[in-house]
């Protein structure tokens, strides 16, 4: 069904960018992308992360409707323009905000379409990382030999590909950390370092032996990790951050923290 089910207004908050998501491998690749340029010193570049609970329907209320017709998470609205620009797909919107800032991807011609290639990759492909391995393999009710098997196969063939491309380089664009890499590594890197599925040993993960030094070196950086927290709904509560208004809410308003403050 599309369009709205119901009537809701959205909230904005203090900073031009507003992002509506959740935690997940697509929701990750904004929240990375916007602490890596924060990292960098784009102030502009701060935010206001929203949670937007999927499992009850939040995405078709009438306010994220506007945003995004298609009903799913990220949506972005950008008020620094008049009138507002909205973004919806995350693979717009890291092109959208790399664009804007002029980072992440690369100036000249051939390594842009080199960048810009294994971002429609990412997105053409991991449907059949999680819709296809991720629901059958672990999510679905009633285990369907042929359906793990065939997209087991398809996911590591993928993780071939991108295995043999990391063979000889850094990063997905040669040595330059880019929005393709921010991409690929919340799909790809999830499920090879056991992040997603529970399916690192039954794919064979360390086999991918360049797919996982790259996972490793993408997961060691500040701004991945911080990205990693907002929006986070699962896991360790000193690790989610259910919304994200200022850098100092890394610190203070975790979950633990805000449980431990309403117990005192």
């Amino acid at each position: 069904m599309a369009g709205k089910t119901h009537d809701k207004e959205l909230p904005v908050g203090k900073h031009p960018l507003q992002l509506y998501s959740l935690g997940t491998p697509n929701g990750v690749k904004v929240t990375i992308l916007l602490e890596e340029l924060l990292s960098l010193g784009f102030n502009d570049a701060e935010y206001d992360a929203w949670m937007i609970k999927i499992s009850d329907g939040e995405q078709f209320g009438s306010d994220f409707v506007k945003i995004n017709p298609n009903s799913k998470i990220p949506a972005l609205m950008d008020h620094s323009t008049n009138p507002p620009t909205r973004v919806f797909e995350s693979g717009a919107i890291l092109l959208y905000l790399a664009e804007k800032f002029g980072t992440f991807l690369p100036s000249d011609s051939a390594t842009r379409a080199e960048c810009l290639s294994w971002l429609m990759w990412q997105m053409g492909s991991a449907p059949y990382l999680g819709g296809g391995f991720g629901h059958f393999y672990h999510y679905a009710p009633i285990k369907i030999e042929y359906a793990i098997n065939r997209f087991t196969m398809e996911t590591k063939r993928q993780l071939d590909v991108l295995d043999k491309h990391l063979a000889v380089n850094q990063y997905i664009c040669d040595d330059e950390y880019t929005i393709a890499d921010i991409a690929i590594w919340p799909w790809y890197g999830g499920v090879l370092l056991n992040r997603q599925y529970d399916a690192a040993e039954f794919i064979d993960a360390e086999t991918y032996t360049d797919a996982m030094r790259w996972a490793r070196d993408i997961d060691k950086r500040e701004a991945v990790k911080r990205g990693r927290m907002v929006n986070k709904h699962r896991g360790e509560l000193d690790e989610q951050l259910h919304e994200r208004h200022d850098a100092s809410d890394f610190e203070n308003k975790t979950q633990d923290k805000i449980i431990g403050s309403k117990r005192s």
